[in-house]
């Protein structure tokens, strides 16, 4: 776990998830930030920062030669709508006169977004409400914000002959007076009992026994990925978290997305191919959020495929609240429809590490799957000459080219998520339309006999420029079968030809594929190009490698997560299993997965150069409906079946292997 020290930071504005603007201008709302304090001393002072990722506090401490000053500042991890700053003087020398510090705020009640006006003082918090100026879309509520807060004096004072005081004061942000007043109520409650910072740690305390990612020879990895999960882990809801107002992530995270900056604050397919399958592994309650988040917007994407003129859904390439299109270029929600699988496939994957069925049934995640089910059979149209089904005018993840027909990724996840509409509607007795089973045997997914390897659509000439990972991403994560010649011709194919200084989160991608192919020098030498995106002292991602795009980049830190994740240990989420094929790099001799989660259970894995250790922990986290079932390893080379017995280790040489039921136990599936 990491502490950092490292520069200046600012800290002025907090975004809420609401958002206003219609499509075009559609973008989180800028709410000012009371807390937007900076603290300065009469002496000269030395200035240090420092991010404790144990804790999530973020802290600028100011030294002289009287006095040592600590701001801290933290965003709640229990209460998530609260914002605290704390600040501790301790005195220094043997001076016992009063020692003054001010308190300067750049404060101001104003936003470009919302009307604020003063409303009557809370206890002892100021309190401000407000409406945002325009609506998502046209008929729908301007959302309410209500800011109370300590307010900070001008100056603090460490009174004479005392040796330290500290400070704290807090802002809630909530939609509505009767919210906002019962949190700050709880914030106040804190205070008086000590237990404000004590509940906060404790949050992340527990959040941080689910998870952990270590390795052991390379400095700069482990840092990269503690960083990966804490900043992925800030931008999800509390465990404990029962409003389900989560409002999806955005590439940017929380912090990013006012007008015309770092994606608007939108959610794309970012959040579902990129940055949850490393939070799936870990956290069951989280996974369930983004699904949840899907689910909401239902009603968007439904209007969204009539306005096309299909059935079904049609999920939004940019998404804000209402799952209505807000991208302000038309072309890509109208051709970039290959979301639509990637958000399916979240579910399929959700499904096949809980076996929680209550989030397609009471959840209504089953609504979701038909309906782009739906979509993607009348999407698709014949074509005579091929006898196969084609879809035309697409725009594939290779952003450099429109218009396309057959995207390869497209075709595909469209192909597997009519599989899983089909497989879901007999695990609930639904009826599924013959015609979901029937496109999905016969979509074209376009390949080239002569060179062995899958074009990236219907014409693509072998060698043309290509943007970021598209068709490499057949093998992971979609898992389309293929030999290994043809994996290596794609890896071979699209590797030198795609842009050195796109986004973050590609390099991750061919990592994976060439650790498939037990080729793990070349999969470091690449994951080693991620390094360039992330800039410090904070390890904070870039979206490009010169330090361009967006800020704080999640989906290029989930990228870079995954090829750990998945590269390094070969994990593969699969229908009756969770397949492993462990492979470290030779700086790398100790993989450390502590806490992954699968029907129920979680497990601690340690890989080393020729062996795998596993321990199945004493209580198992339960998702959803779903009971903790027995486990057991099988080899694949040995056929070796070995029970997972709690609390006991089990260590067999490295080779490929699966976790799965125990061939006695009966299914686990809440019916």
């Amino acid at each position: 776990m990491g502490f950092w020290d490292g520069g200046s930071t600012t800290i002025s504005c907090i975004w809420v998830v609401c958002t206003m603007g219609r499509v075009g201008r559609c973008h989180r709302a800028d709410v000012p930030c009371p807390l937007a304090v900076k603290v300065e001393t009469e002496e000269p002072a030395q200035n240090t920062y420092s991010l404790d990722t144990h804790t999530g506090i973020f802290t600028h401490t100011l030294s002289t030669a009287s006095v040592t000053v600590s701001q801290s500042l933290y965003s709640h991890r229990y209460y998530s709508n609260m914002m605290v700053m704390e600040i501790l003087m301790v005195r220094q020398g043997t001076s016992e006169e009063p020692i003054t510090v001010k308190l300067v705020s750049s404060f101001t009640p104003q936003s470009k977004d919302i009307v604020f006006e003063s409303a009557p003082d809370y206890k002892v918090g100021r309190h401000i409400q407000g409406q945002t100026t325009t609506a998502e879309f046209p008929g729908a509520s301007c959302p309410t914000v209500h800011l109370i807060w300590i307010p900070a004096p001008l100056t603090l004072t460490l009174p004479a002959q005392q040796s330290e005081a500290r400070w704290g004061f807090i802002l809630v942000v909530a939609n509505s007076v009767e919210s906002a007043e019962a949190s700050f109520d709880e914030g106040l409650n804190l205070m008086a009992t000590g237990a404000l910072r004590p509940s906060h740690e404790k949050a992340w305390k527990e959040l941080w026994l689910q998870s952990k990612v270590e390795v052991v020879g390379s400095d700069s990895l482990c840092k990269a990925l503690i960083g990966c999960m804490f900043y992925l882990l800030s931008a999800f809801p509390s465990i404990h978290d029962t409003s389900r107002c989560f409002g999806g992530v955005s590439p940017g995270g929380l912090s990013n997305g006012g007008d015309g900056q770092d994606y608007w604050g939108h959610v794309f397919w970012d959040q579902d191919i990129w940055m949850y399958p490393g939070i799936a592994l870990f956290y069951p309650k989280l996974a369930r959020a983004v699904l949840e988040y899907r689910v909401g917007t239902i009603d968007g994407a439904m209007e969204n495929a009539q306005k096309q003129g299909y059935k079904g859904l049609k999920f939004p390439w940019e998404s804000a609240v209402s799952g209505r299109e807000v991208c302000p270029e038309d072309i890509y929600g109208q051709q970039e429809i290959h979301i639509n699988g990637d958000v399916t496939l979240a579910f399929q994957h959700y499904l096949y590490l809980t076996e929680d069925l209550s989030m397609f049934t009471q959840g209504k995640g089953s609504e979701v799957i038909y309906g782009v089910a739906d979509y993607w059979v009348s999407r698709i149209t014949w074509n005579l000459e091929e006898k196969k089904y084609h879809l035309l005018g697409v725009m594939p993840p290779d952003e450099y080219y429109y218009n396309v027909n057959n995207s390869v990724y497209t075709n595909t996840v469209a192909k597997f998520s009519l599989q899983f509409a089909v497989e879901l509607a007999g695990l609930l007795q639904h009826p599924a339309p013959k015609e979901w089973q029937e496109v999905a045997d016969n979509i074209k997914i376009p390949f080239d006999e002569k060179l062995q390897y899958h074009p990236e659509y219907d014409g693509y000439i072998k060698g043309y420029p290509v943007k970021q990972a598209d068709t490499v991403m057949l093998g992971y994560p979609l898992g389309l079968p293929m030999s290994r010649e043809v994996r290596r011709n794609d890896l071979e194919a699209y590797e030198p030809v795609t842009d050195p200084h796109g986004p973050a989160m590609t390099w991750g991608m061919f990592a994976i594929g060439w650790l498939e192919l037990e080729e793990a020098e070349k999969a470091q030498h690449l994951l080693e190009k991620c390094f360039n995106n992330i800039q410090g002292p904070f390890q904070v991602w870039s979206e490009s490698s010169d330090g361009s795009g967006a800020v704080n980049f999640l989906t290029g830190m989930g990228g870079f997560l995954q090829a750990v994740l998945f590269g390094f240990t070969g994990f593969r989420v699969q229908k009756d299993s969770l397949v492993f094929s462990p492979l470290l790099p030779n700086d790398i001799s100790e993989l450390c997965v502590r806490g992954v989660n699968y029907l129920g259970s979680q497990m601690d894995w340690l890989l080393r150069k020729d062996e795998v250790c596993i321990i199945l922990r004493e209580q198992g986290s339960r998702a959803g409906n779903a009971k903790p079932c027995d486990l057991q390893v099988v080899l694949k080379a040995s056929g070796t079946k070995i029970p997972l017995i709690p609390g006991h280790p089990v260590t067999f040489p490295r080779e490929p292997g699966c976790i799965c039921k125990l061939a006695s136990t009966s299914s686990c599936w809440p019916f």
